[in-house]
């Protein structure tokens, strides 16, 4: 029924790995594989393609569904449906922001400063251009294919690059003056296929399943019996979604107690749910989570 495009690329492990914990895995031939299935009645097919591409290729209909970053769509331009946003990015949890950086000696310390006919080397050429004709100052954009901080100071003045930590930015000894955009993944639809009712519904099925995927990354199921006499003391130090679930074990003067908890920090809660009298813990992992 629908046709998927995802990012190939620097999100394209960690989307993958997104799908498959869906239950949405893409099978391909091969990684250098352009093109999947993945088995579910309804996708019809999936393409993995360069993410700067995916906004103008959903705006034009070649596919219904896609995922890419914001900061693609606003440099296409491209008037497409925003179904969610997926907090993730290259290293797991997050956005990237889209910046303005110059060398560490450059004497601007913002985008305003920045002197007239400034050489910018960007893969932004669209935002950047925007972003300079809304301040007023005249600058000469050179589109960049890769390494864009290999080109200062030799060839241009400063660049527009999308970074997350901005580690690397500052090993290469430039410092980031603005930040221009911040950019998170989205799920984009083409617009015409959102408004049909079938695909809508497949479309809203699939970002419930992605979603679900995403929040349940980096938590694990807990659960436990504990003593009636223990039992306040135990849920005081128990993290949760809301609130654990305590339920009266039959027979018993004691109580089984579940609750989701970050998998960060599990390996010290433990030993303290023993201490303060759990027994029976379980560790579960968990796929996904939807509210």
């Amino acid at each position: 029924m629908l046709k998927l495009v995802i990012p190939k690329g620097s999100l394209e492990a960690q989307t993958l790995a997104i799908l498959e914990a869906a239950d949405l895995s893409v099978r391909r031939s091969s990684d250098r594989d352009y093109h999947g299935t993945i088995s579910d009645p309804r996708i019809e097919r999936v393409s993995i393609l360069r993410p700067q591409e995916i906004p103008r290729y959903v705006v034009e209909g070649f596919f219904d569904l896609g995922i890419t970053g914001q900061d693609w769509i606003e440099e296409t331009d491209s008037e497409v449906e925003t179904l969610a946003e997926l907090p993730y990015a290259k290293t797991g949890a997050g956005f990237v922001k889209i910046v303005l950086a110059v060398p560490g000696t450059h004497p601007a310390n913002s985008a305003e400063e920045m002197p007239p006919d400034s050489r910018i080397s960007t893969e932004y050429p669209n935002l950047t251009k925007r972003v300079f004709d809304k301040l007023g100052i005249p600058v000469r954009v050179f589109p960049s294919y890769g390494a864009t901080e290999a080109k200062v100071p030799d060839i241009v003045d400063a660049i527009v690059d999308v970074t997350e930590t901005g580690s690397t930015l500052k090993r290469h000894g430039m410092k980031i003056i603005e930040v221009l955009l911040e950019s998170q993944t989205v799920l984009i639809a083409n617009r015409e296929a959102a408004a049909d009712a079938a695909k809508r519904g497949a479309m809203e099925d699939l970002k419930t399943l992605l979603l679900g995927a995403i929040a349940a990354r980096g938590k694990v199921l807990v659960k436990l019996n504990v003593a009636a006499d223990n039992l306040e003391s135990v849920i005081e130090v128990l993290p949760a979604m809301k609130a654990p679930t305590v339920s009266k074990l039959a027979h018993e003067e004691s109580f089984a107690v579940e609750t989701v908890v970050p998998k960060d920090g599990i390996n010290t809660l433990i030993p303290r749910l023993k201490e303060l009298g759990a027994s029976d813990i379980i560790e579960i992992p968990i796929s996904k989570i939807v509210p």
